[in-house]
């Protein structure tokens, strides 16, 4: 069984950072993609951004220039740093692995998701 803990949100002023983190733990064998998405309020979830094994990423539109993903494949993390922040960015974040298990299985995993709002 893998679990996948998200940790680092909170309430931050607009123009404000934060950073996310993720940890992947159990019996894990190869990290392949792993992802970071939202849920605001009142809409669906969407990819804010995801990086491969070998660090290429892609971004929402919505926030490139702002938000950087990356991992440390080592500790089987994976971090959002997410600056100037804007209140449509107020939302649930979800990190999302695509994991090898020791058992040779390959499945996707959620994390629980971590608050983060841009209020003044």
């Amino acid at each position: 069984q893998v679990q996948l803990v998200e940790s680092g949100g909170g309430l931050v002023q607009p123009g404000g950072s934060l950073r996310l983190s993720c940890a992947a733990s159990g019996s894990i064998a190869t990290i392949y993609t792993m992802a970071w998405y939202r849920r605001a309020p009142g809409k669906q979830r969407e990819l804010v951004a995801a990086i491969s094994r070998s660090s290429i990423t892609n971004y929402a539109d919505s926030v490139k220039g702002r938000f950087t993903i990356s991992r440390d494949n080592a500790k089987n993390m994976v971090y959002l740093q997410m600056n100037s922040l804007k209140p449509e960015d107020t939302a649930v974040y979800y990190c999302n692995d695509d994991v090898l298990a020791s058992d040779n299985t390959l499945k996707n995993y959620w994390g629980q998701g971590t608050q983060v709002t841009v209020s003044s």
